[in-house]
């Protein structure tokens, strides 16, 4: 009876290893992509280095997806995940800026190293305080949003939204070293992003969460050019102005200052019954509460 399941379990051995495998699979793929982006940026070939970061995110979000759906998660992949990151959304986005804008002077490279610098302590910083934690937000700009600004810059710049309009006439040069600086400074703040919009029918955010997924999926798919920058852009944007008018609203009399609605930031939709969850948790289970793993690391 016993040689049947060892030999069942000898045969599931390489299929089992494949499943595991597979996300680490897409996670070398992003590197790849972020490696080939650096290499076709010092060629001069701008176009296809942002076009390698975008293939590079696209892995980056297939091999969380892949390991949650595979159960195949592992504090390895983790690790490979965010030292990969570092790479592909830190070095090569800032290496691509330097071989398109800087690389006429010899000390800009610094806005090069501060990008990547901020990127690799917001990974670290990630791993330490949030992964394995089930959250609504990013604490900080994820780098993949920052990184893909600085790669799509070049794409937007050869559009005619671009080149037609008086966004040409805006001091880029100058201004692209303080968006290096922003990006990099979000990336190490508390200023908090929202992972995904909520998607249903049943109330008016989730209408406009449809609506939002729908509208990036058009212009990822039609207008790559025109939409990757400006729509990196909006986000950032979003990020701030969220934080300070929340800011302001815990300044209102009759607001906790002290952090104890530790709700009031999360989605209205899911805010309730979280709470009802936390609380019956609570009642199961009084060490501490239970907590999920992370969607995917930034």
């Amino acid at each position: 009876m016993n040689a049947p399941d060892g030999t069942e379990r000898r045969r599931m051995r390489p299929r089992e290893a494949a499943v595991i495998a597979l996300p680490n699979g897409f996670t070398l793929a992003n590197l790849f992509f972020g490696i080939f982006g650096i290499v076709a940026a010092s060629r001069g070939d701008f176009d296809a280095a942002a076009r390698f970061i975008v293939f590079g995110a696209v892995a980056d979000t297939l091999d969380g997806r892949i390991a949650r759906a595979t159960k195949s998660g592992s504090r390895f992949g983790e690790e490979l995940d965010s030292l990969v990151d570092a790479i592909s959304f830190g070095t090569a986005p800032a290496l691509i800026m330097y071989f398109a804008v800087f690389q006429s002077t010899r000390w800009e490279w610094i806005f090069c190293f501060f990008f990547t610098a901020c990127a690799v302590m917001r990974l670290a910083r990630f791993n330490v305080m949030q992964a394995g934690r089930k959250t609504t937000h990013f604490q900080g700009l994820p780098s993949p949003a920052a990184g893909g600004i600085l790669a799509t810059y070049y794409w937007f710049s050869q559009t005619s939204l671009y080149t037609e309009t008086v966004v040409a006439d805006l001091p880029w040069h100058q201004m692209l070293r303080f968006l290096m600086l922003g990006l990099g400074m979000l990336m190490i703040s508390n200023v908090q992003y929202a992972k995904f919009p909520v998607v249903n029918f049943r109330s008016l955010q989730g209408i406009l969460g449809f609506l939002l997924v729908v509208g990036t999926l058009i212009g990822v798919i039609f207008l790559p050019k025109q939409f990757f920058f400006p729509a990196g852009m909006a986000y950032v944007l979003y990020g701030i102005g969220r934080t300070v008018f929340l800011g302001l609203l815990d300044r209102l009399p009759g607001r906790d200052p002290s952090g104890e609605n530790e709700d009031d930031e999360e989605d209205p939709e899911t805010a309730p019954p979280r709470r009802r969850r936390r609380r019956r948790r609570s009642q199961r289970n009084p060490t501490g509460p239970d907590t999920g793993r992370e969607d995917k690391p930034a």
